[in-house]
C-alpha cells in the first residue's frame, strides 16, 4: 500500500492552462498566413465596392475619410483576429444611396451617423438575444441563393457601367462613354480583366493541376509548372498599384495636396430630427439588407468557403452592431460585413483573417499619416481598373448559386434573384419566402418516384 502511494504521489501534476493561452493561441491561428503573397492580393479584393461608396460620400457628404480609415481600419482587424476568416467590412450600401441621392439639409452627416447607430443597435439587439440565430436557421437555402445571386449579379452589372462608362460618383450617376484609349480608358479596363482572367481562371484548377503534375507527360508537367508561376502572380495587388501610379500621373499636383497628420476627431452632434430622419430614411431601407446580407448571406458563404470554421450568426450580428454603435458617434462610415466583399477576397486569394487583419493594418496606418489628404489620390484613381475589380468580385458570388441542383430549389433561387434586382433585396426575400411555403404546401404529402414500390412485370 505505502509503494502504491508512493508512486502515485510521485507523479507529477499536470500544470494547468491559462485561459488566455487558449485565446492567444485561437487569435494566432486566425492571424497566420496561408501563403504570403496571396494572402495580400486577396485583401485588394474588396477594393472595388469600398473605394467608390467611400469616395462618392466623401466629396458629396463631406465625409471624414481620415476618421473612417482609421476605425475601419480597425474593424478589420478585430474581425479577422476574431473570424480566422476574410471577413470584409463595407460601406452600408442603403443608406450611402440615401445619402448621395439627397441634398446635405435632408441627409447629411448627422443623418448617416444616426443611421447608423440604429441599424447597429437593432442588430446587435437581434444577436444577443437569439432572434439572428433562429431567423438563420430557419431561412431556405434556396432563398439565400437567390439573394447571393441577385447581390453578385448587381455587383457585375455595375463594374460594366464603371467599365464602359464615366462615373460621377459625388452624384452617383454615369456621365457619357468613356474613350477608347487614355489612362483610364476602355482599353485599360478590359486589358485589366483579361489580365485577371490570365492569372486566377475560374478558381478551381488547383486540384486538377495536382493531378496532372503527377500522372501527366512531360510536356504537360511543364504547362502545368508555368501556369502555377502564373497562378501566383498577385493580379489584383498590382493593378491596385498600377491605379495609384495612374492617380498621380493623371494629376500630379496631388503630391503638393498631401498633407501629413491625422484628421482631428470629434463627436458628431445629432439633434432630434436627425435622428428621425436616419432612421426613417436610412436605417428602416438598410435593416433587410443587413439581416439578408451582412448575416445571414455571409455566414453561408463562409460555411461554404471555409467548413472548419465555426462561428453563428449571433456572433456577426454582434460585431455589426458593435461596429456602428461604436464608430458613427465619431463620424466614421457606417459599415457592414458584405458576402459581396467575403467572395472578392477569397477569389484573389484570401483564406485566412490575417488577410484582411493586414488590409486593416493599412488603413490605419495610411489614415493616421495622410488623413483626409488622400481624397485627391481617390479621387482620381481609373475607375475602369476598380470596375475590373468589383467584376470578378460579384461573379465569385453569383458562382456560389451554382449549388441548386433541383428544379424546384432553382425555381425559387431564380424568382427571389429577379425580383431582388427588379426592387430590392427585402421585396426579392419575402418572395422567395412566400414561394418557396406555397410550393411545400404543392407538394405535401406528395410520393416522391423513389418511394413508389417497384413493379415487376409477370408477362414478359
Amino acid at each position: 500500500m505505502e509503494s502504491q502511494s508512493q508512486t502515485q504521489t510521485s507523479q507529477p501534476e499536470t500544470p494547468k492552462r491559462s485561459p488566455f493561452t487558449g485565446i492567444f493561441h485561437k487569435l494566432k491561428s486566425n492571424l497566420v498566413f496561408r501563403s504570403k503573397l496571396a494572402e495580400v492580393n486577396g485583401a485588394m479584393g474588396d477594393l472595388g465596392t469600398y473605394i467608390p461608396i467611400v469616395l462618392a460620400l466623401t466629396l458629396a457628404k463631406d465625409l471624414d475619410l481620415g476618421t473612417t480609415l482609421i476605425f475601419t481600419g480597425i474593424y478589420n482587424a478585430v474581425t479577422g483576429a476574431v473570424y480566422g476568416v476574410p471577413m470584409p467590412v463595407q460601406p452600408m450600401k442603403s443608406i450611402a444611396a440615401v445619402a448621395i441621392s439627397s441634398t446635405a439639409d435632408e441627409f447629411g452627416i448627422p443623418e448617416i451617423m444616426a443611421a447608423g447607430i440604429c441599424t447597429g443597435g437593432i442588430l446587435f439587439v437581434l444577436g444577443i438575444s437569439g432572434l439572428m440565430q433562429f431567423v438563420f436557421n430557419i431561412i431556405p437555402l434556396s432563398v439565400v441563393r437567390g439573394i447571393q445571386l441577385s447581390q453578385g449579379l448587381s455587383f457585375a452589372m455595375s463594374a460594366v457601367k464603371y467599365i464602359r462608362k464615366e462615373q460621377n460618383f459625388s452624384k452617383s450617376k454615369s456621365v457619357g462613354d468613356r474613350p477608347w484609349l487614355g489612362l483610364d480608358g476602355l482599353v485599360l479596363a478590359l486589358a485589366c480583366v483579361l489580365f485577371i482572367v490570365l492569372v486566377n481562371g475560374d478558381g478551381e484548377q488547383e486540384e486538377e493541376e495536382e493531378e496532372e503534375e503527377r500522372n501527366g507527360s512531360r510536356r504537360r508537367r511543364r504547362w502545368v509548372s508555368i501556369r502555377k508561376v502564373i497562378s501566383n502572380v498577385p493580379s489584383a495587388l498590382l493593378i491596385f498599384l498600377l491605379g495609384v501610379v495612374l492617380s498621380f500621373i493623371r494629376k500630379p499636383s496631388i503630391v503638393h495636396d498631401i498633407k501629413f497628420g491625422p484628421s482631428k476627431i470629434k463627436l458628431v452632434r445629432m439633434d432630434k430630427e436627425a435622428w428621425k430622419n436616419g432612421f426613417l430614411k436610412g436605417t428602416i431601407p438598410q435593416l433587410p439588407l443587413s439581416v439578408l446580407n451582412s448575416v445571414v448571406a455571409v455566414c453561408k458563404l463562409s460555411y461554404d468557403l471555409f467548413p472548419e470554421k465555426k462561428f453563428s450568426a449571433t456572433s456577426v450580428s454582434m460585431t455589426v452592431g458593435l461596429m456602428n454603435m461604436v464608430g458613427c458617434w465619431f463620424g466614421a462610415m457606417p459599415t457592414c460585413h458584405g458576402a459581396g466583399g467575403l467572395a472578392g477576397q477569397y477569389k484573389f486569394g484570401g483564406r485566412s483573417g490575417g488577410c484582411v487583419a493586414l488590409l486593416g493594418l493599412a488603413k490605419l496606418v495610411l489614415g493616421l499619416v495622410l488623413g483626409g489628404s488622400l481624397v485627391g489620390i481617390m479621387d482620381k484613381f481609373p475607375v475602369g481598373v476598380l470596375g475590373a475589380l468589383l467584376l470578378f468580385a460579384g461573379i465569385e458570388l453569383a458562382m456560389a448559386a451554382r449549388d441548386m441542383n433541383t428544379k424546384g430549389d432553382a425555381f425559387v433561387m431564380l424568382v427571389c434573384t429577379a425580383v431582388s434586382l427588379g426592387s430590392n433585396a427585402a421585396i426579392g426575400f419575402v418572395a422567395g419566402i412566400v414561394l418557396y411555403v406555397v410550393l411545400w404546401m404543392r407538394n405535401y404529402g406528395r410520393v416522391k418516384p423513389t418511394d413508389l414500390p417497384v413493379q415487376v412485370d409477370q408477362h414478359p
